[in-house]
């Protein structure tokens, strides 16, 4: 299997070709949005490449796979179900989980399995908060995005229930390029 290539995207680096590669999460493409925080998928693909469409590709048919950072107070999505596992990893910081209209707090190191059809968002609290999230796909993937009241309290909930994403985040703004500004995170360390 040969090497990928990287390339510069709007918003740092994204594999240019297929095969394995290694990027560091200082360097590789992001992209943000004001109501959900930043994210960094590591694929050629989505909002990341508004400035390079040649790059676009989608590397991992079969895991997505991202790394969220949430800011105070602000949830990482809109409270959902997939028709997938899902699975996460709080790295940094102190979020809250909101799973089956329930309210978990969460810290550095908690490891959260999600089977097939479990909804949940996740908060930050009082500081920025990492996540590792990982994703099974398929082709017939789906996803929910059920009414709730815990997840509306965070205003994390889809006005109205809804397996449309373009509806249930028709009143969010779309995610653009951009990386998130220098505040101690994990990967500025050495």
């Amino acid at each position: 299997m040969p090497e990928a290539s990287l390339a510069e995207a709007a918003s740092g680096l994204v594999p240019a070709s297929e095969g394995w590669f290694v990027v560091n999460t200082a360097e590789a493409a992001w992209v943000t949005n004001p109501d959900f925080g930043w994210r960094c998928s590591f694929e050629a693909n989505g909002p990341a490449l508004r400035e390079s469409p040649e790059l676009e590709q989608r590397l991992f048919p079969q895991l997505g796979f991202r790394i969220h950072l949430l800011e105070p107070g602000k949830p990482s999505g809109l409270y959902h179900a997939e028709s997938e596992q899902e699975n996460f990893l709080v790295l940094a910081g102190e979020c809250l989980l909101v799973v089956e209209e329930e309210e978990r707090h969460l810290r550095a190191w908690d490891f959260v399995h999600c089977p097939p059809g479990t909804r949940h968002v996740f908060v930050g609290t009082d500081r920025p908060c990492v996540l590792l999230m990982t994703g099974a796909r398929t082709d017939e993937s789906t996803i929910l995005y059920p009414r709730s009241e815990a997840a509306a309290g965070h205003g994390a909930a889809a006005i109205v229930e809804t397996s449309s994403p373009h509806e249930a985040y028709a009143l969010n703004p779309h995610w653009q390029p951009g990386r998130p500004a220098s505040a101690g995170l994990p990967w500025e360390a050495g």
